[in-house]
């Protein structure tokens, strides 16, 4: 049995300073940059400052039983060496007999410490013997560096900043600006990515003018010779030489792999049930996992006050996702409940979303994600989510519709303009977006792996499972973790194991979209888990309130943002447009992000800018 931990990770590193001769002055500002974060694990908590490094830990302890307690501190070879550490590793058991027959003894039951021994005995590159999820720093004191890692596919998050040769890293951007020599600033490229790529990034890009995050897949260096980053893993391309049902057997292999693997845990674990396929393969194994050792799972769906009333079928949502919730516990023993969040709580909601991510988000899907997760969170303090599935199996309609398929830039996000409708003219000039999301886009095409002699339809299916596994899922992982780590819920998406991901983006599109079936590949792995109802249900997503008394709260928050001059958006927002707006959203009901962010996730999205630049205040650099 395994101890596993979902924290929040801070520190620094300066190789020119001795931390030492001011003790008590950085012991409290590793102090505060772990109660920054200290939602994330509030188990316990731990200091490690030497000469040059500082390490600061906030817990959440997913094995209660563990001596897990961090910063973890080995000495081997009359070397030190530390770590901090967020995530889960699920492949321990295949690591330790190696380590242990090497000499190292265990004191833990803890994957924090496997990682660290695998650390001493592999060296650098042994990250890619690792499977799971993590974002962690290693002190090494034999050779004097800072190491940090990320996980393949970037679902725990690992910012830092460099400040006069200090390298100062969190797992949010929050913990960076307790540092004393770091301030929140914003320049043209800050707004650029609000505007014209938000609520998605750009890949290592931290919004705030000097603020970076490790990528997936890869690893930084720090040493007294500099700060170097290296990418230990990337998506190749590879001919796909199973047949169907070879192939149908693997994904249903990896898939129950997966999911088992990530059902071990010391406290109960739970499921986000939406009543779509992703979600209802995870509970329907999750469950079977548990019924076989005589417990029960619980398991957690969302929906908004009246949705029932006021819900509209459309070409992206085309029907309610309660009456398949209810299918599925029909057919599975699991402990359910129905979660439920009103217009007006979403909306207030919209502020404390922007402070679980430092950035604006995906406005009300943000908000009614945390509000939902702090609710599971009373229950459960692990779940899992069926999250990354459509970007993987090709769930979206950007996959198949010729329309989205074929456009040249990102199928989610193709119209600048309904970003820009409520900006000044002057400062959408300044801003060039199309300019910047296009490169941004180009970027991102040149390191697609193309295999040789693909025909042009073939390479673009490429380009577009490429696209969203480096940026959409990104984004939805991104969304993940804050909002679930806000109320320290651990959040696990078997989905994005990266064996998952590796093998399917590598199989056909016609074995992935069988007789006009999206994901019917998924579909074909799972028959004999889930009802015909669900089986063969078309893709919905994540739910949103179609009640127009949400429309109504917006739009009065909005007036009142520009009612008042001292409002920070109004250094870039033209007032008559907002007004004329308001009075009429339905006439821009047309998504400017993925299938749901419309007219009403605009003006949310404007009122998150505008409390994100309230709370954090930062220096505008350069505009």
């Amino acid at each position: 049995m395994r101890c596993f931990f979902m924290c929040g990770i801070a520190g620094f590193c300066n190789f020119r300073i001795d931390f030492l001769q001011n003790g008590e002055v950085w012991e409290k500002v590793l102090t505060d940059m772990r109660e920054s974060i200290d939602h994330r694990g509030r188990d316990s908590d731990g200091k490690f400052l030497r000469s040059h490094v500082g390490f600061s830990h906030a817990r959440l302890s997913i094995r209660d039983i563990c001596r897990g307690t961090q910063p973890m501190i080995r000495n081997v070879g009359g070397y030190e060496y530390v770590i901090v550490y967020n995530g889960e590793i699920y492949n321990t058991d295949e690591l330790m007999p190696e380590l242990s027959a090497a000499g190292y003894e265990f004191e833990t039951t803890s994957d924090t410490e496997v990682i660290l021994y695998a650390y001493i005995h592999h060296g650098i590159d042994f990250v890619e013997r690792l499977n799971g999820i993590f974002a962690f720093a290693i002190w090494d004191g034999k050779h004097e560096r800072l190491m940090l890692y990320r996980d393949r596919v970037g679902v725990k998050p690992l910012f830092y900043a460099i400040r006069d040769y200090t390298l100062v890293f969190g797992s949010e951007i929050k913990a960076l600006f307790r540092f004393p020599d770091i301030r929140p600033e914003v320049d043209m490229n800050s707004f650029r990515e609000i505007f014209g790529m938000g609520p998605a990034r750009t890949s290592g890009n931290g919004v705030f003018r000097g603020v970076n995050e490790v990528k997936p897949g890869e690893y930084a260096v720090y040493t007294v010779d500099g700060f170097k980053t290296v990418r230990y893993w990337k998506l190749e391309s590879r001919i796909h030489t199973d047949d169907y049902r070879q192939t149908v057997e693997k994904v249903s292999f990896l898939v129950r792999d997966a999911i088992t693997r990530q059902m071990v845990s010391d406290v109960p674990v739970c499921s986000f049930l939406s009543g779509g396929i992703d979600s209802s393969i995870v509970t329907a194994i999750a469950s079977d996992y548990l019924t076989e050792r005589g417990a029960r799972l619980n398991t957690f769906s969302f929906d908004f006050r009246d949705n029932s009333i006021f819900f509209q079928s459309n070409s992206f949502q085309p029907e309610r996702d309660r009456p398949f919730v209810d299918i599925m516990i029909s057919h599975y023993d699991v402990n359910h409940t129905y979660l439920e969040c009103d217009e007006e709580l979403l909306a207030d909601l919209l502020y404390p979303a922007v402070e679980a991510k430092d950035l604006p988000g995906m406005a009300d899907i943000d908000a009614s994600l945390l509000y939902f997760c702090s609710l599971v969170k009373e229950h459960n303090k692990v779940a899992l989510t069926g999250e990354c599935a459509d970007e993987i199996f090709g769930g979206y309609p950007w996959f198949y519709r010729e329309d989205l398929f074929w456009t040249d830039g990102f199928p989610w996000s193709r119209d600048m303009k309904t970003r820009t409708l409520l900006l000044r003219d002057d400062f959408i000039d300044k801003l060039k977006l199309d300019e910047y999301v296009y490169d941004r886009y180009t970027d991102s095409l040149k390191e697609v792996p193309y295999l040789d002699g693909e025909n042009a339809e073939d390479r673009r299916r490429r380009e577009v499972a490429y696209l969203n596994i480096k940026w959409f899922m990104q984004t939805l992982l991104d969304r993940m973790d804050r909002t679930s780590m806000y109320s320290a819920l651990e959040a696990r998406v078997p989905f994005a194991d990266h064996r998952i991901v590796e093998y399917v983006f590598n199989v056909p599109w016609n074995m992935k979209y069988r007789e006009g079936m999206a994901k019917s590949l998924l579909r074909d792995a799972f028959r004999d888990l889930l009802p015909a109802e669900l089986l063969y249900r078309k893709k919905s997503p994540y739910p949103k309130t179609y009640n127009p008394n949400y429309e109504k709260v917006l739009a009065k928050n909005l007036r009142n943002i520009i009612s008042d001059p001292n409002s920070p958006i109004m250094s870039f927002i033209d007032e008559k447009k907002v007004l004329s707006f308001v009075e009429a959203p339905a006439e821009y009901g047309k998504p400017w992000f993925g299938q749901l962010m419309a007219a009403p996730q605009l003006m949310a999205y404007m009122i998150q800018v505008n409390y994100w630049l309230e709370k954090y205040n930062p220096a505008v650099i350069g505009m």
